[in-house]
């Protein structure tokens, strides 16, 4: 089954990174298109873009200096269907990447696993203590529907929080 593309320009300031494809995203070829995944809404309900996209026009994220990747590119069912060998080439893979970006100003995780699986340190959602590539990092709750422990709105708190923090180290580079 194929895998969906790196949106990785060399200069996008804000970096997004799924676990991995799930099923539904690898056979339409396009990221967080899951029933009921709220990614786009709360991408543009927190202002991080400027105009409401649908996840077929993922590939538009660029447009705004955002970057979108998976830790592992293999579609499965869910991150469960992972092995740890899947996590550690995906970590030395993803370490890769990001040096092309030329320094993000801030990762940002979707969700826990994604974190705890690349840096192999358990977490809280929110802001982490150590950079990245020289980049803030922050953990949000998964968008997906399989993460129904978190409310839309303490997800939008959470989106919100990351799109002060890349206004305020927008600005702070000018």
């Amino acid at each position: 089954m194929k895998s969906l593309p790196d949106y990785l320009p060399k200069g996008s300031t804000l970096v997004i990174i799924g676990c991995n494809p799930s099923l539904t995203a690898a056979r339409t070829g396009f990221y967080y298109s899951g029933r009921g995944n709220q990614f786009w809404s709360l991408l543009h309900d927190s202002g991080l873009v400027p105009e409401r996209l649908e996840c077929s026009e993922g590939g538009r994220v660029t447009e705004f200096g955002i970057g979108l990747t998976d830790l592992v590119k293999r579609p499965t069912k869910g991150s469960n269907g992972l092995s740890n060998r899947e996590f550690a080439t995906g970590r030395d893979v993803l370490n890769e990447k990001l040096k092309t970006v030329s320094r993000p100003k801030v990762i940002v995780f979707n969700g826990k696993i994604v974190y705890e699986q690349f840096t192999k340190n358990k977490c809280d959602y929110g802001l982490q203590e150590e950079r990245l590539h020289g980049a803030m990092v922050y953990v949000l709750p998964s968008t997906s529907t399989r993460c129904a422990r978190t409310s839309y709105g303490q997800k939008l708190h959470h989106f919100l929080t990351v799109s002060q923090l890349w206004q305020i180290k927008e600005k702070g580079d000018d």
